[in-house]
């Protein structure tokens, strides 16, 4: 199992990496943000990030590969919480490419149904990582902070990409216009970060990486082709919120005992 799971989490690695690659336009072809005809952009939705927000995957990627070389450093090789970490981290970073692809491609309305089942991925690797401790400090970083960033940012990746899914196919809103749409969703995303603050017991990695993306919506709603000041109001509640709620539930969790810690039987 645990040469399975070391082999599996450093292919899928590999496979996300060249998928990132791609995604950049480095390889030749185009840009995320202008792949798609442009729908992904940060002037395609009210709730779209601006630009720069995107600079987060370079710091998720590190995470991800250092995270697949733990895998192979003999002291932690084995432990059981990597081993119920391994379906979930190797479907992420095979979902991570794959959406990649389906954007790259020109297949947008593959791309929710992707970005949905990688948040959902996600969310289970975050449950796993809840219910178990990490051996140390680096562990906690590499394989805590590194899944926690990437939950955050996919919440307002999930949030972005199905407005432009929509958006592509004609939706219109129901003709309640973008502003409140935009204050909605980004909301909405505040309430998701409040969430998994209460069941995370206040975890800063997620709410750091939703808040970047949420302060980056706002960037984009203040300066740009589309702008919406009451989204962009709206992103910063949601992100200040999310932020306080984290703080206050993580000094409060710091009373309590810590969770007990999984021992290979």
């Amino acid at each position: 199992m645990r040469w399975f799971r070391k082999i599996a989490i450093a292919a899928s690695a590999v496979i996300a990496l060249v998928g990132s690659f791609i995604g950049s336009g480095a390889a030749g072809g185009t840009p995320i943000q202008d792949a798609a005809g442009g729908a992904l952009s940060a002037s395609s939705t009210a709730i779209a990030p601006g630009g720069p927000a995107f600079g987060i995957w370079s710091v998720i990627y590190t995470g991800l590969i250092a995270f697949a070389i733990w895998q192979f450093l003999p002291r932690h090789a084995d432990q059981e919480r990597h081993d119920r970490l391994v379906v979930p981290a190797v479907l992420s970073l095979l979902l991570n490419a794959a959406w990649i692809l389906s954007v790259q491609f020109g297949f947008l309305w593959a791309s929710e149904p992707i970005i949905v089942a990688l948040l959902a991925v996600l969310v289970w690797a975050f449950v796993i990582l809840r219910r178990t401790r990490p051996s140390g400090i680096v562990e906690a970083i590499v394989t805590d902070g590194t899944f926690g960033l990437y939950l955050g940012w996919l919440c307002v990746a999930t949030a972005a990409n199905t407005a432009a899914v929509l958006t592509a196919a004609g939706f219109r809103g129901f003709g309640l216009g973008q502003d409140v749409w935009g204050v909605v969703v980004a909301l909405v995303a505040g309430l998701v970060g409040v969430l998994v603050a209460l069941g995370g017991q206040g975890r800063l990695s997620p709410v750091v990486s939703l808040a970047w993306g949420l302060a980056w919506v706002a960037v984009a709603r203040l300066d740009g082709p589309l702008v919406s000041v009451p989204t962009a109001v709206a992103a910063i509640v949601a992100a200040a919120v999310a932020v306080v709620v984290t703080l206050v539930v993580r000094a409060r969790a710091g009373f309590r005992a810590p969770a007990p810690r999984l021992t290979v039987r």
